[in-house]
């Protein structure tokens, strides 16, 4: 497998990662939970509302029919001092259904308190509850946030060590390629300059012309000393102090 396809597999397995994550993200999740749990509490409180609603209905129905009571009992003891035990009876017999009625009441009244109660406590603990999952949920969204930071800096930081390895070795294969061309540039500089390797572009036979003409130099070399060391030194001052001496330099 190649470095580029192991790269690309990487790269791959990273965005389907990241993908997933997105799809399956905790934080989604547990805002939904918390969420529910909001949704639960005002119907809890919605309940409670409307308990409290109807007792303070019952409450006001009692209070009517105590009035009403009080007035049957005022009526029957104006009857009595009347000399009308007709009507006294009528207010007492009207009093009497009258006390049936609230009690009656009485007992709805004491079965809503009694619901009231328990719906009163029941949303005290679900909004403690969940007022401490909103705390739970915010540190663990904080949590995975950070975490998440910190993934993607780690994947940063390896993508930026994968870059780098990759530049120094192809700094490492360029610097070995120079090196062996400089020495194949070395080797055929040699290679020619001894003769062994021909110059395709030279004319015919341009070697044995190089070699010949290279022996013909050292062969005049040889000449010029000899004639330097049979020559006296007058006249060489003469032809030193001669300003056109350089005119016959090759001659």
């Amino acid at each position: 497998m190649s470095d580029n396809t192991a790269r690309m597999r990487n790269i791959f397995r990273i965005k389907t990662s990241r993908a997933l994550d997105r799809m399956e993200d905790p934080r989604e999740a547990l805002d939904d939970s918390y969420d529910q749990q909001v949704r639960m509490l005002q119907q809890v409180r919605r309940g409670l509302a409307e308990v409290a609603t109807a007792r303070k209905r019952i409450e006001l129905q009692g209070q009517e029919l105590g009035a009403r009571y009080q007035r049957l009992t005022q009526h029957a003891q104006e009857a009595l001092n009347q000399g009308r035990e007709d009507l006294a009876r009528t207010a007492l017999e009207r009093r009497a259904l009258l006390e049936n009625r609230v009690t009656t009441l009485r007992d709805q009244h004491a079965a809503l308190q009694k619901q009231q109660t328990q719906l009163e406590d029941n949303e005290r603990r679900l909004a403690e509850r969940i007022e401490s999952f909103r705390v739970e949920k915010e540190t663990m969204k904080a949590t995975y946030t950070a975490s998440q930071a910190q993934v993607r800096a780690n994947e940063v930081a390896a993508g930026i060590s994968t870059q780098l390895n990759d530049s120094a070795a192809g700094l490492n294969r360029a610097k070995d390629k120079i090196a062996q061309m400089q020495a194949r540039a070395a080797a055929t500089e040699e290679l020619i300059a001894t003769g062994a390797l021909h110059d395709q572009s030279a004319p015919a036979d341009s070697d044995l012309e190089r070699q010949l003409s290279a022996g013909m130099t050292r062969a005049d070399i040889e000449r010029q000393l000899k004639s330097m060391k049979e020559a006296d030194g007058t006249a060489h001052d003469s032809v030193a102090r001669d300003e056109d001496a350089w005119l016959s330099i090759g001659s």
